[in-house]
């Protein structure tokens, strides 16, 4: 029996993948069209991604994030990511029906890439708004607990986005094993992850984040980045996460 995947399963498993990951916006932008088929083992190919809207306006961010490469980024970057995934998933789902796997490696590479890239920017735009904040509460102690202070935490991700080696982002996560909080860097999208991490706070490195307004001066995006930060959400995911708990 092929295995296939009905419009459900693809629903399920993206919604289970965005509590895992603790991105607040992606579940949101999964989504089931009404398109059905009537070639053989092709129903339920309808499941797919859509992109988020910018949770405030466009220029809300200035002047750290200027409204022209906001709008770009999301309507143009972003949506790419999104349609580049649901490219993806569709192409496996077509192979597995006609028992054809001769493509697997560019598909399953595709898949990654642009999953990892549309959920990544989801979260961007959520860890970020006008009326930034403080961390505070259980988040706020825990990056003291694992980073000394929040200014120590603050250097430390903003040394580790400025320091990613060609296009990639700076991610502040929950690592499951210890309970603790990490800093990582990500290079394109998928890679250098620890597996079972949460992403709770990330910043966008692509020069398409920052180039029209920063040109190459990314130590000077990312310390604005860290203006805009929109603590309470990031706090609201790491209450969701911070029992989750990894193999021993």
């Amino acid at each position: 029996m092929k295995d296939l995947w009905t419009r459900r399963d693809v629903m399920k498993g993206l919604g289970a993948a965005a509590v895992t990951a603790g991105f607040a916006g992606m579940a949101g932008t999964v989504h089931a069209s009404t398109k059905e088929t009537d070639e053989p083992g092709m129903q339920g190919l309808g499941g797919s991604c859509r992109l988020p809207p910018l949770p405030y306006a466009a220029d809300a961010l200035e002047p750290h994030l200027d409204r022209e490469t906001l709008t770009i980024h999301h309507d143009k970057h972003h949506a790419g990511y999104v349609k580049g995934f649901n490219t993806a998933l569709e192409a496996l789902a077509q192979a597995r029906a006609a028992g054809d796997h001769s493509m697997i490696k560019h598909w399953s590479r595709e898949l990654a890439f642009h999953g990892a890239g549309h959920a990544l920017h989801a979260l961007y735009w959520e860890n970020m708004g006008p009326d930034g904040g403080e961390p505070a509460g259980d988040l706020r102690k825990a990056m003291e607990r694992d980073f000394g202070s929040i200014a120590a935490f603050q250097d430390q991700f903003v040394a580790a986005s400025v320091a990613v080696e060609g296009s990639g982002w700076g991610v502040l996560a929950h690592e499951p094993y210890m309970g603790h909080l990490v800093i990582l860097q990500a290079e394109k999208h998928q890679d250098l992850a620890i597996w079972g991490v949460v992403p709770l706070l990330v910043c966008d490195v692509w020069e398409h984040a920052y180039y029209l307004k920063y040109q190459n001066r990314r130590a000077e995006y990312v310390k604005n980045f860290i203006q805009v930060i929109q603590w309470k959400a990031v706090s609201t995911r790491y209450d969701q996460v911070k029992g989750l708990k990894g193999y021993r």
